[in-house]
């Protein structure tokens, strides 16, 4: 969208705005990797995106690959309209399937960051951090005064340092949770000290993101656990860290009683080997939990790991019929899938949030869910919206879920009672009304005008 269009848009606005400030912003949203359907990162900016244009703000979302999708602001439905845009920043894109790793061919290099992402590869590490915030530091300088804020998702690179002098507008930084926590996780799971020095080169990254989080002047998070490792891990004052819980898409994610469940369904979102996600323990409670329901299965909304724990566990314990990996699905289907399962489950050892906890209580399926991170802050208390366990316990798992499978009655009563919660507490509007009040607080601190209303913010 160009600059043209934007100021077109903002001089026949009829959108209602959020009540803490005195007319649209124009933000610019960074998100180094915008896959939808993989990661917290890219629903999070889909949806974001999203309800704040609904809010009457203009979005102009700047991403590299994979690039996220965005949607319409509800109005005319269409992305690019004026009021959410995308920018592609394009990387050399050195993971994409199916030639992960690729050396880049002599004609793809444009600059001394490409070779930079290229060399950071080479010697075992995570480029796209560092690389991604150079590349939008130079992007933004050359659209100075486009803007009334930059809102970085989770990059923390040291391209993004130097305030509104470097980047044209006051920024405010959102972190989901420190990935100082899945670097503790991944080290903790590693067989042999090869194994080890290769995660402490990958994850070596969050050097640089604990000396640029240190130096931001307001950083979003999604969870009262997440402030706390953050201001923990990362060494961020407290006064600087502020909660603004995300949501699920409650009109997506809703009952629907024209589908059909599957006896014995359990339903769980998962990334097979990472550690973190906790799938090797709910492998484990699955296999007990057959000796007493042996029709109990398991459908994993992820991506099939051919050798490793999670490999290991379903041979071992004679699983391959009953645990089922889908991957590439539509939001229609995802959503059907959840509504299919008697049982959805969160394993998690961590999570700064849960998108899976709150997205299947938003349907009415009843959750089973660890207390790990902040998944009881999403999930709620034990007995009213959910059951749950300790992390890393397979024999707590499988009680729950056998518990769960025959009391009907307690399904239908969490599964009520879990939407009612995300409703009144989880929603995108509510995260987008949240996150405006930040931004406008930031413009306040920054004593810079909107340049959108000639106002302060």
């Amino acid at each position: 969208m160009t600059a043209e269009a934007t100021e077109a848009a903002l001089a026949h606005d009829d959108h209602p705005v959020d009540g803490g400030g005195a007319g649209p912003l124009r933000i610019a949203l960074l998100t180094y990797k915008g896959n939808p359907f993989c990661g917290g990162q890219g629903v999070y900016v889909r949806h974001l995106s999203r309800e704040l244009a609904r809010l009457g703000h203009h979005v102009e979302v700047i991403g590299s690959q994979p690039y996220p999708v965005l949607d319409g602001d509800g109005a005319d439905g269409a992305v690019g309209s004026g009021r959410v845009s995308l920018t592609e920043l394009p990387s050399l894109d050195l993971y994409r399937q199916p030639d992960p790793f690729r050396t880049p061919g002599r004609g793809e290099y444009r600059d001394w960051i490409d070779a930079l992402e290229v060399a950071t590869m080479w010697t075992g590490g995570f480029p796209e951090p560092l690389t991604f915030s150079l590349r939008a530091r130079r992007h933004l300088a050359s659209l100075r005064g486009r803007f009334d804020v930059v809102h970085d998702n989770q990059t923390l690179g040291y391209g993004l340092l130097g305030g509104t002098a470097a980047l044209g507008a006051p920024l405010v930084t959102t972190i989901h949770h420190p990935i100082t926590v899945d670097r503790q996780l991944d080290l903790a799971a590693a067989a042999d000290w090869k194994r080890r020095m290769s995660v402490r080169r990958w994850y070596g990254f969050t050097r640089m993101q604990k000396r640029v989080a240190r130096r931001l002047p307001s950083v979003l998070t999604v969870s009262g656990s997440s402030r706390q490792e953050i201001v923990t891990h990362l060494g961020v004052s407290p006064d600087r860290v502020h909660v603004v819980p995300i949501g699920a898409d409650t009109d997506l994610f809703s009952p629907d009683p024209s589908v059909a469940e599957v006896p014995g369904r359990i339903v769980t979102t998962s990334s097979a080997d990472v550690p973190l996600k906790g799938l090797v323990h709910l492998v484990e409670a699955l296999a007990a939990v057959r000796a007493q329901n042996p029709g109990a299965h398991l459908v994993v909304v992820g991506k099939r790991a051919e050798d490793g724990p999670v490999a290991g566990a379903i041979r071992r314990h004679g699983l391959e019929g009953a645990v089922e990996f889908v991957k590439g699905i539509t939001d229609a289907e995802l959503v059907d899938l959840v509504r299919s399962a008697q049982i959805s489950c969160v394993p998690s050892l961590y999570e700064g949030f849960s998108l899976p906890a709150a997205e299947a209580m938003a349907t009415g399926t009843p959750l089973v869910a660890t207390t790990g991170g902040a998944i009881p802050e999403v999930a709620g208390p034990d007995g009213e919206t959910c059951l749950a366990v300790p992390p890393g316990d397979p024999g707590a798992l499988a009680a729950a879920l056998n518990r769960l499978l025959g009391d009907e009655a307690l399904r239908r009563r969490l599964g009520a009672a879990g939407r009612e919660r995300v409703l009144s507490r989880f929603t995108w509007r509510q995260a987008a009304i949240g996150t405006a009040e930040r931004y406008r607080a930031a413009i306040a601190l920054s004593g810079g005008a909107s340049v959108t209303t000639g106002r302060r913010g």
